[in-house]
């Protein structure tokens, strides 16, 4: 029995003529000859009709019709001496799309702004010099011959969200913008058309290119998560061998497993489906679904999850989920609803501007409608109008929270931590609990082997030369301190461990039992135990983890900050209570699957609580997104760190403290600045209206309002800076 075409049938696409395609990733290319190997080897397939082979990305195309399938293709592949995976090509979706547009936008803004503002200059300068009308009118001309079709272009982003909210009955940032824009651009042809000695071409420019670096930037940075976190699926690998009933293994996608099928896994190959061990012993890895970085020993009867690594034993699995059941596919279920539920989050600049925005435009309506009441004339009505939505343009308080941001984030990046969400400090200031997960984030990432204290040096180091011939994970993390080669003639006994003959004795290392020694009293329950014997000299090692090296300072100076603490962890109990009582935590819950994790963060913020999550592992992830704030470890899964709003450096836990400290200073620089933009508009509004102020001059007071919010965002550095000294 060969996998049929339905087993595939996720990976067939159809190319323009109709014909059936596949991309294939082609293991064994190793000389050039391959090319033509294969593409006339697939070619003389009844069928085929297209075989294409890259040899740089050993990427393979091929296509048939109704004569040909894909396990007929994949079978003339092994039998030419290649292995071969289907292959899905990512798609350039709208997300990615909406990227390479404002990157586009924001070069023809910079790009006008730059050419229109050294024509401005010579204007300027000669207003105050000898320049001629004639000549300052051909600069204006020119200006706005750059101007116009490279705000219509580079404007987009603004003017189409204004289109959207107006047709909704909504006033969001981008109407006052738009707006703004438009009107002075208007009137500046207006103007130039007068002969008059101001225009405001560069204005409109400089404004739209520093608005749109802020949104190209932010975008960027929810690209990179949703592309990291569409991945979560890739963990459990592509291919398993599914055995057929006649008891042959048959390569088949992990998509096309169901419940009921038989899998065998080899030694040191991902599982690709959740199901229970029918045949078989091993140690598995199980650090991509739990968190778990030490292994757990499985025997017929236990339940396996897609994504764990399998040790050193075979094993049979009977499929109880497969195909986007699993729980690996669960976490990615999960992880979108959080993600989603993220999103109803509003910025306080956000919530400022809603209420900004309305008043800004009645003002300046009102303004143009009473002077024109008066008698002063449509046209110097409405540049008083202009002037009006100028001088109120929103560029303090769209400035108000990413001039706080960029100080703060320098402060945070000089304490080791890396902010990845543009609202991140907002939210972590307002945090009353906080959440940690044990394994990698309240220890180290990697185990610690403890060796009994007394024993000889050269047998430890003969135990790691011995370590290096084992594919078990206790073995590796023995194996580092490994000062020579690997012994030969090493034989294994399946789950149980390895033997050897060492200068004409014989050697054991595996299970206590194994080697022949007692478990020892000095190793804490929660560790995994290995032993190595030679002759009659041996010791019986624990590999636990080790919390990170300040962990209980920083907890303690986190309580002193009257926040509220917590262990939320997939580990064993047994391994968790030691932690938990060592940093004083009286609160833990372990065995936490991730929909448990999420649980217990809605348990918290339906009782008001607003919760900062610190974890590293894949069932961290929805937790992470579903939580008020989170933080990561760098050295967390990819998929993990997408999720985080923030990552933190080294082996310290101190970072988490400071980002803490960090915010609360931050979010109170923020309501400064939101409080001088709008002390600011409530003196120049007035001014404005009642004709006092020229464009031009609303555009200097303008950029005045927007240096004075930068320069009180500058006075968070060094309170910033001093919440990095970690104490009590």
């Amino acid at each position: 029995m060969r996998a049929t075409a339905a087993d595939y049938s996720v990976f067939i696409g159809h190319d323009a003529a109709g014909h059936a395609q596949m991309n294939l990733v082609v293991e064994g290319i190793e000389r050039d000859g391959s090319i033509e190997e294969i593409e006339r080897g697939l070619a003389s397939l009844p069928g085929v009709m297209r075989a294409r082979l890259n040899y740089t990305s050993h990427r393979l195309n091929v296509a048939w019709d109704a004569a040909a399938a894909p396990d007929a293709v994949m079978e003339r592949l092994e039998s030419l001496g290649y292995r071969a995976h289907p292959y899905a090509p990512p798609a350039l979706d709208a997300e990615a799309q909406q990227g390479k547009w404002l990157l586009r936008c924001l070069g023809v803004a910079g790009f006008a702004a730059m050419n229109v503002m050294l024509l401005s200059v010579s204007v300027w300068a000669g207003n105050v010099s000898d320049i001629t009308p004639e000549t300052r009118d051909l600069f204006h001309w020119v200006s706005a011959l750059i101007a116009l079709p490279a705000a219509a272009y580079a404007g987009q982003p603004f003017f189409l969200s204004a289109l959207q909210g107006l047709r909704t009955r909504r006033l969001n940032m981008d109407v006052p913008i738009s707006l703004g824009v438009i009107l002075a651009l208007g009137m500046s042809l207006v103007e130039t058309a007068l002969h008059r000695e101001h225009a405001y071409f560069d204005s409109a420019l400089m404004l739209l290119f520093f608005l749109l670096a802020g949104r190209y930037l932010d975008h960027a940075a929810r690209q990179r998560t949703r592309s990291v976190a569409a991945n979560v699926s890739a963990l459990r690998g592509e291919m398993a061998f599914r055995l057929a009933p006649d008891g042959q293994p048959v390569l088949v996608p992990v998509q096309a497993l169901a419940a009921g099928d038989v899998l065998l896994v080899p030694p040191g190959e991902r599982i690709g489906a959740d199901g229970t061990i029918e045949d078989g012993q091993s140690s598995i890895s199980e650090a991509l679904v739990t968190g778990e970085t030490l292994p757990r020993l499985v025997a017929t009867g236990d339940l396996v999850h897609a994504g764990s690594l399998n040790g050193d034993g075979a094993l049979r699995v009977r499929v109880t989920a497969g195909g986007d059941r699993t729980l690996v596919d669960e976490v990615q279920r999960l992880l979108d609803a959080a993600m989603t539920a993220r999103g109803a989050y509003v910025r306080l600049a956000d919530r400022v501007a809603r209420a900004y925005a309305p008043v800004v435009h009645v003002t300046a309506l009102a303004a143009a409608s009473f002077w024109i009441a008066m008698g002063l004339g449509l046209h110097d009505s409405i540049m008083i109008a202009v002037a009006v939505l100028i001088i109120t343009c929103p560029c303090a308080l769209a400035l108000a929270v990413p001039a706080v941001q960029v100080v703060a984030t320098g402060a945070l990046f000089r304490a080791g931590v890396l902010p990845r969400s543009a609202d991140m400090i907002e939210r972590l200031a307002q945090v009353d609990t906080v959440a940690f997960d044990k394994t990698g984030t309240l220890t180290l990432p990697d185990p610690v082997l403890h060796v009994p204290e007394g024993t000889d040096p050269e047998l430890v180091a003969l135990a790691a030369r011995l370590a290096l011939s084992s594919r078990h994970p206790l073995a590796a993390i023995l194996a580092r301190r490994a000062a020579g080669a690997a012994f030969e003639g090493v034989t294994e006994t399946t789950g149980a461990g390895i033997s050897a003959r060492i200068d004409g004795f014989d050697a054991r290392l595996g299970s206590p039992a194994f080697c022949g020694l007692p478990a020892p009293d000095h190793v804490p329950p929660s560790a995994s135990l290995i032993a190595f014997r030679l002759a009659d000299q041996g010791f019986v090692a624990g590999v636990d983890q080790a919390l990170r090296p300040d962990a209980q300072e920083v907890i303690g100076a986190l309580r002193g900050m009257g926040l509220r603490l917590l262990i939320l962890s997939g580990d064993r109990p047994e391994a968790v209570a030691p932690v938990a009582a060592a940093l004083g935590i009286t609160d833990f819950r372990a065995g936490l699957k991730p929909a448990d994790k999420i649980a217990a963060l809605d348990a918290l913020k339906a009782e008001g609580r607003r919760v900062l999550m610190v974890g590293d592992g894949l069932n961290d992830a929805p937790a992470l997104a579903a939580a008020y704030v989170s933080l990561s470890p760098v050295a967390a899964a990819a998929v993990t760190k997408a999720q985080a709003d923030a990552e933190f450096l080294g082996d310290h836990l101190a970072p988490v403290r400071a980002a803490v400290l960090c915010a609360r200073l931050s979010l109170a620089r923020i309501r400064e600045n939101l409080a001088i933009a709008l002390l600011y508009n409530l003196i120049a509004v007035p001014l404005a209206v009642a004709g006092h102020v020229t464009p031009l001059v609303a555009a200097l007071a303008m950029s005045g309002s927007s240096i004075l919010v930068i320069a009180n965002a500058l006075r968070a550095r060094l309170p910033a800076a001093a919440a990095m000294e970690i104490g009590p």
